[in-house]
């Protein structure tokens, strides 16, 4: 598809509406104001296109760069690419958005997290611990002890962290808190030491997640027999799955879609988007 007649579709399809709620969610001056639905309709027309990615990144649009996250091959990206996309990004939703879709698909996606989440930078540090939190609800081959260290580190961390990386810190404490019943007890203690995370929103009616409260409604939803590894994310366990109770908290974490979740839904109301994680422009 030519990048010039996708860049004038998608600004005939903004509204001043939208344009406003963006860039009270930080995507900045350069943005059309598309709606999620809209977005969606034309992903599913285009379906997977790395390199028209690429070229609708490199506008440094808000919404063509959300449209690129969804056309993205993780298979076609790299940790290079990863690090180039991130430089001088400062809309955290669109780095939610990157981060879900692509790199936590990708084959590189721990060593990413290894180095974002040790970034001082407020939206690289974002980046990673969004990464994290991703694999916790998604990906059963890790060791619980990679999850457990990562708790520690929040602990000591989350209470000097910068704003919109302690945000993210605080969804993967609750991410990792539905894996399995162990992890659940070690997020819980840590959370309720941690205590209240404040995070500044902006001029939006976006509220932080209570880590506690989020982590026992999400088991409280779903019992506490399995341990995630069984099921977490995958489809061959979403079949097996009765459907009046799911098996495990980490697979209700996937499809809720609801930990740490609360600035997407937010917004979606508002816009008339779709009701996905962190999808803002």
């Amino acid at each position: 598809m030519n990048l010039d007649d996708l860049m004038a579709e998608l600004e005939g399809l903004g509204t001043e509406q939208n344009r406003k709620i963006y860039k009270r969610h930080g995507s900045g001056d350069n943005v059309f104001g598309v709606s999620f639905a809209h977005l969606g309709a034309i992903k599913k027309r285009i379906k997977t296109d790395h390199l028209l990615a690429r070229k609708l990144w490199s506008t440094g649009n808000a919404d063509a760069r959300a449209l690129a996250t969804m056309i993205a091959d993780p298979a076609q990206s790299s940790l290079q690419e990863a690090d180039s996309w991130l430089v001088g990004v400062r809309q955290h939703g669109l780095i939610d958005m990157y981060t879900k879709d692509v790199v936590s698909r990708a084959a590189y996606a721990r060593e990413a997290m290894e180095r974002w989440t040790a970034s001082e930078d407020e939206f690289i540090g974002r980046a990673g611990w969004d990464v994290l939190g991703q694999l916790a609800a998604s990906d059963p081959s890790l060791p619980e002890s990679l999850f457990s260290s990562r708790i520690q580190e929040i602990e000591a961390r989350i209470g000097t962290a910068k704003n919109r990386t302690r945000e993210t810190m605080n969804q993967a404490l609750i991410r990792i808190g539905t894996r399995t019943p162990a992890l659940r007890v070690q997020a819980l203690a840590a959370a309720r030491r941690i205590g209240k995370v404040e995070v500044d929103h902006g001029d939006t009616a976006c509220k932080t997640s209570d880590a506690v409260a989020t982590i026992e409604k999400i088991w409280a939803r779903t019992g506490e027999g399995t341990s995630a590894p069984q099921a977490a994310g995958t489809k061959k366990a979403a079949k097996t799955t009765s459907k009046k109770k799911a098996s495990t908290p980490a697979k209700a974490a996937v499809t809720r879609k609801a930990a740490g979740t609360k600035v997407a839904s937010a917004t979606s109301k508002k816009t008339g988007a779709s009701p996905r994680p962190t999808r803002k422009p």
